[in-house]
């Protein structure tokens, strides 16, 4: 086991409130006009969600993310250690580290070239993709202990359907789509694909599809989730785009997919899966999360060593936060509580733990060789979509 000290730099945020307060009403009709003027809209309509059998009733049709709120956990995490799992690809190792200290309290022995660590669909168990190794090491969340090894070819990263019943293991070298039991991880379907680097995922607001990066040539697909068919693909409208995290925005009506070499994310109308639209953020755009509150998204520029803040309300970015010292932000997740953002250091082995409130660093901490898609475990959420911490 080895440890490394944090190198943190706590700083302390203000926080700023601002009051504002409404004009006197009119003296002429004073108790007509207070309540004319007092009155609150009734909220609009909510259409009930007709979901993918068998999947978890959407909480609120306005807002997908509406479980993850800070520390909101469920009663099947809600003992589970506060950690940081960290996957080293060229370490084969993955670090774990306590975030109230910014310590690392073991590493783990893993496979040939970790690339994720995925919670799995029940929250029970954490999966890392041994992608050159060909297999998964299940991970106990309550424990910190590492399971037996099981056999699944090319797994670079790994998600699960809205209902629980498939993991979904993007074999990017093989081409291919791989259905599996969410447990045992037995094969159920394997869909080929004509595309060529099959990365990341997320799901509709209905769970009903899903939106699939192709890194290495440059295209999306969608695949019915049920059928576990690829019903639509496309190419993306920028030469050697490549793309990679992908993210549905609150309402269920767009989804943004970063890009490393178009140095943004591309904005798409998945129901029209009609070629979208790119919005600049920074050098290596990658990695793709939403803040508790569902008003924001931190999008980490890897070839800049900058995270964007992007406003889903107002549609715009609004920050950019700057990492002193450079560094490669690339996967990762936020806190519980919402207060930090951790993401690996792609390059420079090493983890930042970054203030959402102020873009402060907290921490870096030094790890293994090639850190990549680390997992902040436990997280508010009724279900794990996969990939480090989707949660509905």
């Amino acid at each position: 086991m080895h440890r490394h000290l944090a190198k943190s730099a706590l700083v302390a945020g203000a926080a700023v409130a601002v009051l504002a307060a409404c004009g006197a009403p009119s003296g002429d009709r004073p108790a007509e006009s207070r309540g004319t003027r007092a009155a609150v809209p009734a909220p609009p309509e909510r259409k009930p969600v007709h979901g993918l059998p068998g999947m978890p009733p959407v909480l609120d049709p306005r807002d997908v993310y509406a479980a993850d709120r800070p520390g909101r956990l469920s009663p099947v995490v809600k003992d589970f250690p506060s950690r940081v799992y960290v996957p080293n690809t060229e370490s084969d190792t993955v670090s774990v580290i306590d975030p109230k200290t910014y310590e690392i309290v073991e590493t783990i022995k893993v496979g040939r070239q970790p690339q994720h660590v995925v919670p799995s669909w029940d929250l029970k168990t954490l999966w890392v993709n041994n992608n050159r190794g060909h297999t998964l090491t299940p991970i106990d969340p309550r424990t910190g202990e590492a399971g037996e090894e099981v056999d699944v070819h090319d797994p670079y990263n790994l998600y699960f359907t809205p209902d629980g019943k498939y993991a979904v293991v993007m074999a990017s070298l093989d081409r291919e789509l791989v259905f599996r039991d969410p447990h045992t991880m037995k094969i159920e379907k394997t869909v080929p694909v004509s595309c060529y680097g099959v990365n990341h995922a997320d799901f509709s607001l209905d769970g009903r599809y899903f939106v699939v990066s192709c890194e290495f040539s440059g295209e999306l697909l969608k695949v019915d989730t049920e059928k576990m068919e690829v019903v639509a693909q496309q190419r993306l409208p920028f030469e050697g785009a490549m793309p990679q995290d992908v993210k549905l925005s609150p309402d269920g009506k767009r989804f943004y997919i970063a890009d490393m070499t178009a140095h943004g994310m591309w904005v798409l109308d998945g129901e029209k899966f009609t070629p979208p639209t790119l919005l600049p953020t920074g050098k290596g755009a990658h990695g793709l999360y939403v803040s508790r509150d569902s008003r924001e998204m931190y999008v980490s520029n890897r070839g800049e060593g900058t995270i964007s803040v992007f406003d889903f309300t107002r549609n715009e970015l609004t920050k950019k936060w700057k990492l002193p010292g450079g560094g490669s932000p690339d996967m990762g997740g936020v806190s519980a509580d919402g207060k930090v953002l951790w993401l690996s250091g792609r390059y420079d082995g090493e983890v930042y733990a970054v203030d959402t409130r102020t873009g402060a660093q907290l921490a870096r901490i030094e790890v293994g060789s090639g850190p990549h898609g680390l997992a902040v475990y436990p997280q508010p959420g009724r279900y794990s979509l996969g990939h480090t911490g989707v949660f509905r």
